[in-house]
């Protein structure tokens, strides 16, 4: 490198941002976010937890490519006490968020098989049943009703209990377990209970599942344990991160419900042609804010170099999907929703060896809700005006605390 680039680099070093922990409402896009998209390719964060700052990467092909090169890592998070949204930091080590290939690799090589669009349709037929059964129940108690608490809660609570092999009896306790780790306003002491007793129950599951030949998640583990392959704290790791996983559906659909309800003309086009739903939902999916701030993120293990920004080996380095799903480069007219929108590479699912497992099983459980309730339920609309729609407060992940709904 010569002295001019050397100097360039060196003089590029934005100032650091305070991103502060925001109570977002509706579908709005985070104002702070949208300010550093601005600001440039490259930033730095402060977040309200934590030490320190971090790298922001906000555009498309930069968060791809970070997410994808092992010269990231995220193994290294475990020892350094990185800024971060969350006031508790509680991963367990050889968890496989917080693992780097090839042990990523080989722990998410024992359910891949659950995931893959075949393992994802062995439920689907449970799947809609349940559904209808729970929209049966909705249409007999009558209107006014809460959308989330009868239908975007209890239905993604089921699938993935059943795609994972949890006995339905044990639905509630795996639901108000998420709901405590997921949640920042109890405390952390809370949360880490809350994780243990998760972990207690699926080392039982797993455990006694050592010799199965069973296609669920947990036989699955169980049986990867037997042969050796993974270990059982591993394998427990695991199952605990899909479960709660298995939960983001019902953000993700509450917020997909809210912007159907809010905009009808939306909602309408999708009743009169069906066929576009699975490109619709996509759209829908790259749109919505799935959550606050930012997630997990990695360690530059060595120097790298992101749009004239020199990464020094050691700094913590954030991605932004929200942001990237913006990039008006790799999406015309981001702020828009558009159901004709083809190619759609949105990174909502995240990217790399780190993408969301459950990627499949998602766009199922949304296929079927809106073919569901769009269909079985043509009159359906707020029950309240769209600001009185009350949202999550202190949590992770964006979402309706309740979808008030009437037809």
């Amino acid at each position: 490198m010569t002295e001019t680039e050397e100097a360039t680099l060196t003089e590029a070093v934005p100032p650091v941002r305070h991103w502060p922990a925001l109570d977002l409402t509706g579908t709005d896009f985070d104002p702070v976010l949208a300010e550093l998209m601005r600001e440039g390719p490259v930033t730095r964060i402060q977040l309200p937890n934590g030490e320190g700052w971090a790298w922001l990467v906000t555009r498309h092909d930069d968060v791809r490519m970070v997410t994808n090169d092992p010269r990231f890592g995220r193994e290294a998070v475990m020892d350094k006490p990185v800024t971060r949204l969350a006031p508790h930091f509680i991963p367990d080590r050889g968890a496989v968020g917080f693992l780097d290939p090839p042990d990523h690799t080989r722990l998410r090589r024992s359910v891949t098989a659950a995931f893959t669009a075949k393992g994802v349709e062995r439920v689907r037929e449970k799947a809609r049943d349940m559904l209808d059964e729970q929209i049966d129940r909705l249409l007999k108690d009558g209107p006014p009703a809460d959308l989330t608490a009868a239908i975007l809660s209890p239905f993604p609570i089921a699938v993935i209990c059943e795609l994972m092999g949890v006995p339905a009896a044990d639905r509630h306790d795996m639901h108000e377990w998420t709901q405590l780790i997921l949640s920042s306003a109890h405390g952390k002491d809370v949360s880490e209970r809350a994780k243990r007793e998760m972990s207690a129950y699926f080392s039982g599951l797993v455990g006694a599942r050592g010799s199965s030949t069973a296609e669920d998640v947990t036989s699955l583990l169980g049986a990867a344990v037997g042969r050796g392959e993974v270990t059982l704290e591993e394998a427990v790791g695991l199952a605990v991160l899909l479960q709660i996983g298995g939960e983001a559906v019902t953000n993700n659909s509450g917020q997909m419900f809210y912007l159907l309800l809010t905009r009808p003309e939306l909602a309408e086009r999708l009743r009169a042609e069906p066929e576009i739903r699975p490109r619709a939902i996509d759209e829908l999916l790259r749109y919505i804010p799935h959550r606050n701030a930012v997630g997990l993120s990695r360690i530059a293990l060595e120097d790298v170099e992101i749009r004239g920004v020199r990464i020094r080996a050691g700094d913590a380095v954030y991605v932004s999907y929200l942001a990237a799903n913006r990039d008006p480069e790799v999406f015309p007219d981001p702020e828009e929703i558009d159901f004709s929108r083809c190619p759609n590479p949105h990174v909502s699912f995240g990217f790399g060896p780190h993408y969301c497992p459950g990627g499949q099983l998602a766009r199922l459980e949304s296929e079927l809700l809106v073919d569901a309730l769009l269909d079985r339920i043509p009159g359906l609309r707020l029950a309240v005006p769209p600001e009185d729609v009350p949202f999550k407060k202190g949590a992770l992940i964006r979402g309706p605390e309740a979808l008030p709904v009437m037809w």
